[in-house]
Order: C-alpha cells, then structure tokens, then sequence
C-alpha cells in the first residue's frame, strides 16, 4: 500500500467534522487488523479550500462483505447500494456515509465500468477523474496526495488525471463536469489540454441522459460566478452542443447579473442565470425542456418568462398594478431583475441605461411589495342578477373583470354588478 506523500499537510484544524465519534469509531472498525480506510474526495478537497462539506465518502482496503461485517459489528446499519461496485452505505447515527472499496477500471463502458477491488491505493487515485478529487484523509487529518492534487488545489488548477481524453472516453460526463468544477473550484484559464480534450470529444455528449446533462448543468449555474466556464464551454462549443438555444443569443447578459446579484443581494438563481442565456421564445423553449426533461416547475417557469413582457421601466405604477394581476409577480419579476442587471451593466457609460436602471429598480420594489387583489365579484352574484349558466356568465365575469382591472381595482362589487345589464363595450 502506498503511504501519505511527505509535506505534512493535514485538514485535522481545520475540519470540525473529522471528530465526530461515530466517524472515528467507522474509520477505526474499518482500519482494524492490517486493514485501512480514509476519508476520500469532495470532503478533504473542500475543507482545503475553506468550503461547506456535505458529504464525507470514505474509500477503504476491505472488501464490500468485510465493509459490512465490520461496520455492523461496530453498531452501524448498513445498506448494499452499490455492492457490485464495491460500494456500501453506512449510517452512522442519522448520518450516511458511502464507503467504497479500493479499485481499478479494468473495462469501461460509459457511466459503468467492470472494475475489480484491491489494495493499492495510488491505483484507486490514478482512476479518479481530477486530481484535486483524489485527496484522501486518515483518521488523524494527514492528507494523502498520489497524484499532484494539493499543488493544483494551490493553484486552483482542474486537470485530469492521466490523459484527458482517455478519462473523457471513459465518462463522457466528465467534460460538463471539468466545466462545472472549474465554475466552482478553478481560476484563471482551464488546463488547456483539458480544454483541447473537451473540444474534440464533444460529440459524445450525446450519449448522456438528458437528466445527468441538466444536473451537471444546474450544478454550474449555481456556481458563485459560473461565467468563465460558460465562456470556455461557448469557446470550446461544448455549450451549443448541450443548449444549441444558446448559440444566437449568447451568454453575454451572465456577468451583468453576477454582478446585480452581488451588488443588490439577490440569490444565486440557476433558472434566472439560464433565462438570461436563452431567446424568450416559449416554443423553442418548450422542446428545450422536453429534450433536457426538466421540472414540471422548472418548465412552467421558463414559459410563464417567455411570454410575459418586459415592462419599460417607465411604467406607471396602477398600468404595473395591471400587469402583476395577469401575469403574476414570478415572470414578472424575472424580467424585470434581467432587464435591471443589462442596464446596470451599461450604466456606466450610458445615462439612458441609468435611468431605465433606476426605472427597473422601482417597479422591482412595488412587485415586492405587491399583493394580489381579489376579484369582488363571483358567478352566484351574476347568477342572481339573472345571467344564464354556461358561456353567458362565464364571458359576463370575464368582461367585469376586465373592467375592474382597467380601472385600477378601483370598482367595488356594487359598482361591478351595477354594470351586469349594460352591454359590453365596442
């Protein structure tokens, strides 16, 4: 087995959840008699860098039986996710943790591979897809690196491990997923062999799910600033390859609503982020999320967006007040943070963009502060008035409340009825 690298590095000061007993007490179970195990990945790898850690995986020399027989021993429940693939889950507490054997790909074939369990741990890194992912801890916090990932960890550095396209062909997930950790972890200019790579193995992005394209994809976009990936991606043609929407219109709106998101405190919205690099064409869009099988709220989102308008950012405010009641605060509001984020981009060197800025501004502020109006008047009142069941009240409650948006909100229920018997006008 191959022991930590030399240097000293540990996350032991700096991870809190390094000492939670029931971790201690697996990591121990799993170490016991010639035996080993380490935290792996996402978790050393985001403790480095100062960022939240969700998950803890833990890779291990036993085998997937022996994971279980121990781990069970020392009081753990254990579930065989993925037994075939040396994977067991722990629970530990009201806590999961995945444990995965030692391993090496000896076929691929896409997402699966036929793999076969060992001892050595350079060969588990060595099969891993980056190297700032194929960190692992020991118990006490030292960090174990086989293949030069604490270096681009200091460098924020995303390179493959190995040749990058051997690692695409294994995988092709790993080309949104080089673009999604650079989003979130990289600096500067992408690993150019990796960017090469990507580029040229494209193609096989189309024989991805569209439910693991549009994970990858929605991972990105919540990136604190995705906007040098998306560059890259669009440069490489990755980005058309997935969202061809995107190719006529761009990604060109994104910076500016990183920086109102920032400026303004808005959340880090993937949706909003995506609908300022798409075409508000409701049909295209439709088909997009088809073909990406996004969320039912996700999809309705998207066309509710579509075909809203944008309002002008001098819009009175009872003619806004109209707007809000037929198409509702949501679209609305997601044009108008669009709308506000292009022109403060442009203020600096536009006083026509400031002023719209500060028009966006103030309808954002009357939609937040907006409530809904309910309509005063219902079927049984026009019943009673004497209009028939059927299409005639249902165009008479169409036309009054027409009429009452029209006037502001203004007209009460007996102002409403009063009008049941006038004609509707030309």
């Amino acid at each position: 087995m191959s022991g930590p690298q030399p240097g000293g590095v540990s996350i032991a000061a700096l991870a809190p959840w390094l000492g939670d007993p029931d971790l201690q007490a697996l990591l121990a179970a799993l170490s016991a008699a010639g035996e080993e195990a380490r935290i792996a990945g996402g978790a050393v790898r985001n403790t480095l860098l100062g960022e939240p850690v969700a998950d803890i995986d833990i890779a291990t020399t036993n085998p997937p039986e022996a994971t279980m027989t121990r781990a069970e021993k020392a009081g753990f429940r254990t579930v065989p996710t993925g037994r075939e693939h040396g994977t067991i889950t722990v629970i530990a507490g009201a806590r999961p943790f995945e444990v995965t054997t030692l391993r090496a790909d000896v076929e691929t074939f896409g997402r699966k591979a036929r793999v076969v369990f060992g001892r050595d741990w350079k060969r588990d890194a060595e099969r891993r897809d980056f190297t700032i992912n194929a960190l692992y801890a020991c118990a006490d916090g030292t960090v174990v690196d086989l293949v030069g990932g604490l270096a681009d960890l200091e460098s924020r550095t995303l390179r493959f491990i190995g040749a990058p396209e051997a690692r695409i062909r294994e995988d092709y997930l790993r080309i949104l997923r080089f673009f999604r950790l650079f989003a979130w972890y990289g600096s500067g200019r992408p690993d150019a062999a990796g960017l090469k790579a990507c580029a040229r193995l494209k193609d096989g992005l189309a024989q991805l799910s569209a439910e693991r394209v549009w994970s990858e994809m929605k991972k990105l976009l919540c990136a604190p600033d995705p906007a040098r990936a998306l560059l890259w991606m669009r440069t490489t043609g990755v980005l058309t390859q997935i969202l061809p929407e995107t190719e006529k219109w761009g990604i060109d709106a994104v910076p500016g609503l990183i920086a109102a998101e920032r400026a303004l405190g808005w959340p880090a919205d993937p949706m909003l982020r995506l609908m300022g690099m798409l075409p508000p064409d409701a049909v295209r869009l439709a088909a997009m999320a088809a073909r990406l099988r996004l969320s039912r709220a996700e999809t309705e989102r998207l066309a509710a967006w579509a075909t809203a308008p944008s309002p002008p950012p001098g819009t009175g405010a009872t003619a806004f007040a109209r707007l809000l009641y037929r198409y509702g605060a949501g679209p609305l509001r997601d044009r108008l943070r669009l709308a506000l984020a292009a022109a403060r981009a442009q203020a600096a060197a536009d006083d026509k963009a400031l002023v719209a800025a500060g028009g966006h501004a103030r309808l954002l502020k009357q939609l937040e502060g907006w409530e809904r109006p309910v309509f005063p008047v219902r079927g049984a009142d026009l019943q009673a008035a004497g209009i028939a069941a059927g299409k005639p009240l249902g165009d008479a409650l169409r036309r009054l409340e027409a009429e009452w948006v029209d006037s502001g909100f203004a007209l009460d229920r007996d102002a409403l009825l009063s009008r049941v018997a006038r004609p509707a006008d030309p």
